[in-house]
């Protein structure tokens, strides 16, 4: 049951990544160029914690050997290629509907919400073509069908029936009232 509990905490990192994200190239205040600083400092919290964190591990492990096969190595240059790229990408989908109009904060909800209904069904299709079940594809369960079914229609839906933007501000009767003196 751990596993549940390491899970919960990357929904809830993940769910709060697109938020912060967001909120950092929005606070770069540059439009044409923040999305790229923002995943500058992205790159430098994976540093952090995706070289530097696991290198302690394994240089304070007692049974360390540094044999690593290729197999291993390059599946696993290319995951962190994938998962680069989408957070990049990310940033741009942000940026794009951004810049076509869109309130950015509605966009932020967007993007992350068709990015994660979408991804559990990819997941779901490829690992079960790389790791077919036992008896087939006749055999997965139907509800599990339904499952990446609601998947997409959960994304649709979000996106369909976003919530509107709020009204732009007002100025505020203290700043009317100290310019009329």
């Amino acid at each position: 049951m751990n596993w549940l509990y390491f899970a919960l905490i990357t929904v809830a990192c993940w769910g709060l990544y697109g938020i912060f994200l967001h909120a950092g190239q929005v606070g770069m205040a540059d439009k044409e160029l923040g999305r790229y600083k923002a995943f500058f400092f992205v790159g430098i919290a994976y540093f952090l914690i995706a070289v530097l964190a696991p290198l302690a591990i394994l240089l304070m492990s007692k049974n360390m050997d540094w044999n690593m096969p290729a197999k291993g190595m390059w599946l696993s240059l290319f995951a962190g290629v994938l998962g680069a790229v989408g957070a990049f990408f990310v940033l741009v989908a942000m940026g794009s509907g951004a810049k076509a109009g869109m309130n950015p904060g509605i966009v932020a909800v967007l993007v992350m919400s068709t990015i994660f209904a979408g991804a559990p069904i990819v997941n779901a299709i490829i690992g079960i073509m790389m790791h077919p079940p036992k008896g087939g594809f006749g055999a997965i369960p139907i509800p599990f069908y339904i499952g990446i079914l609601m998947a997409a229609a959960g994304g649709f839906m979000a996106t369909k029936f976003k919530p509107a933007p709020a009204p732009p501000a007002k100025p505020t009767p203290a700043v009317e009232a100290s310019a009329e003196q």
